[in-house]
Order: C-alpha cells, then sequence, then structure tokens
C-alpha cells in the first residue's frame, strides 16, 4: 500500500492571507495527499477565515488534493456548536470531528477522527468505524506498542509525525491572560507568536509552548526516523502539523523518506536546517518521556 502524507489544520492565528497564500503554495507544490481545514483552537478567530476556505477548498482540491474539513477541540457554548452543525449538515463534505459532539452529529455518514479525540483502545476504534468513520487519526502521545496493536484492527489510521504534539485545550485563554486581558477581549494577541509562544520552566530550560487555548509540545515531534517501522506495523498514513516554516520542504522530505529516496538520518539533518532551532523528540513513540529524542542511526551504524 502507498504512504499517504496528510497536512494537519494550522492550529496557530496566522493573518488571513499569510494563511491563504500559504495554502495555496501547499496546492501548487506541496507532495501532500490529503489537507485539513478549519479552525481547531479557538472559536472567535473562525471568521477572520471562513471568507478564504472557498476558495483555498477549491485550489486544493483542483490540485488532486483530498480536504477534510476540521472541526474544533473543544466546545463552549451555543456559537461554537453551531459551527460544527454547520459542516455537518453539508454531506458533500469530509470532515474530521475533534470533539464528541462532532461525532455524534456526523454518525452515519463517512467522516474522520481526529487527533483530539481519545482512541486509545480497539474498543473505542470499533466503536467509532460503526458509526460511519473511515480513517482515525491517533493522539501523538500513543506509543509504538499500542499503534500497532490497532493497526490490527481493520480500520485506517493515521499518525502525526511532524510538528509540535498538541497536549491539552482549555477553557481560558493562556495568550490573554499573560497581557492582562480577559478572554472574550483577547484583541487576539496569539497572532503575535504564529508558531506558538514558548514557555520555560523557572530554570530558564524550555518547556511548552502555548498557542491561545492549547498548550503544546516546545519540541517538535519527528518520527522521521520511524518511518519504516510504523509502515511495517500497518500504519500507511502519515500527519504533518503545520508550522511558520518551509512545509512544502518538510513534506518533500517525508515523501522522499517514504518513497525510498532519502534515508533517515539525512533527512532528520535536513529537517533539523528548517526547524529554526527548535529541538525534535520522539519520546512517546518510544514509550518514554515525550521529551526524549533518538536520532536516526546512519547507514552502517
Amino acid at each position: 500500500m502507498t504512504a499517504k502524507l496528510t497536512l494537519g489544520p494550522v492550529l496557530f492565528n496566522w493573518k488571513p492571507e499569510t494563511w491563504r497564500d500559504f495554502y495555496f503554495r501547499i496546492a501548487d507544490e506541496a507532495e501532500v495527499d490529503t489537507v485539513c481545514l478549519g479552525e481547531v483552537v479557538c472559536a472567535k478567530r473562525a471568521p477572520f477565515f471562513a471568507p478564504l476556505i472557498p476558495e483555498v477548498a477549491e485550489r486544493l482540491s483542483n490540485a488532486g488534493k483530498e480536504v477534510v474539513f476540521s472541526t474544533l477541540a473543544l466546545i463552549m457554548d451555543e456559537r461554537d456548536m453551531d459551527l460544527v452543525r454547520a459542516l455537518a449538515a453539508d454531506s458533500d463534505l469530509m470532515v474530521e470531528a475533534n470533539d464528541m459532539s462532532a461525532v455524534a452529529l456526523l454518525a452515519g455518514r463517512p467522516h474522520v477522527i481526529g487527533p483530539f479525540i481519545n482512541t486509545y483502545n480497539e474498543g473505542t476504534l470499533a466503536f467509532f468505524a460503526g458509526r460511519g468513520a473511515l480513517r482515525v487519526s491517533l493522539p501523538a502521545e500513543l506509543p509504538a506498542a499500542a499503534t500497532g496493536v490497532l493497526a490490527g484492527a481493520g480500520v485506517e489510521l493515521e499518525v502525526q509525525v511532524f510538528g509540535r504534539a498538541p497536549l491539552a485545550i482549555s477553557a481560558r485563554c493562556y495568550h490573554a491572560r499573560l497581557q492582562g486581558l480577559h478572554k472574550d477581549g483577547c484583541r487576539y494577541v496569539c497572532e503575535q507568536d504564529p508558531d506558538g509562544l514558548r514557555l520555560e520552566t523557572l530554570d530558564g530550560d524550555a518547556f511548552l509552548a502555548i498557542n491561545g487555548t492549547q498548550t503544546l509540545s516546545h519540541s517538535y515531534l519527528n518520527l522521521i526516523g520511524e518511518l519504516a517501522a510504523l509502515e511495517g506495523a500497518g500504519i500507511h498514513r502519515f500527519r504533518l502539523s503545520p508550522h511558520d516554516m518551509d512545509m512544502v520542504a518538510v513534506a518533500g522530505i517525508f515523501r522522499d523518506v517514504l518513497d525510498g529516496r532519502l534515508e533517515a538520518a539525512r533527512a532528520a539533518r535536513r529537517l533539523d536546517a528548517l526547524s529554526g532551532g527548535v529541538p525534535f523528540a520522539n519520546g512517546f513513540h518510544h514509550g518514554g518521556p515525550g521529551v526524549d529524542w533518538t536520532a536516526p542511526a546512519a547507514p552502517g551504524e
């Protein structure tokens, strides 16, 4: 089976024109099979991007890419729920559910389960499949042993292989509180950090990143060295989470490794040159602390 690459939704509050141009370039240049669109983190941002989505979706579709529309990961009020209902009501769209309310609305029609829903065992996987889920994107913290077990359950699975790992989402906006603002009057200060705001421990060590109401890992999850093992375990779809960097180049590197044109150790070095100094991590995959990083071995090592 041919391995496929998915570009997840942009999690950060980019300027609308930047967001649009990013996806236009993805449509024209990126070696990805599926692209997810939509606001996942904060419903207050959605109106800025909504007018651009039809044009972006059309550009992606015309480029031969599958377009999936992602829902919010946390429903806070009726306004948020209306956004989910609007997506679920359009039977022509392939929707990725990131909240159980979206799962309920999508029951009985083909859809995708996103990584913000905790799919940790075969029973949960069977439940989603029985309600119409064609594909499940697993949470980033699952170790390889668990992923391998789930891969035998007969549902197409997807694993995040690049980008900050989404760890939690809250009703409170950390960006607003940091500026002494309330969430309802946040002034959209999260746009000041297009790749998330780095947090440090009291000792000054890099710890996490925040993105409005969301907590992310500081390091970039990077499973470039584990692609072959994941394919061997039955995983054939891999997710890249967008960041403020050259994601076309990132996608090309992963595609080259999947197609056997580039060995993993060299690919890791190329990704490091693109990452702007953000460290990599793959500890969750190996069953250890998420922040740990085991670099791919060069051939012959």
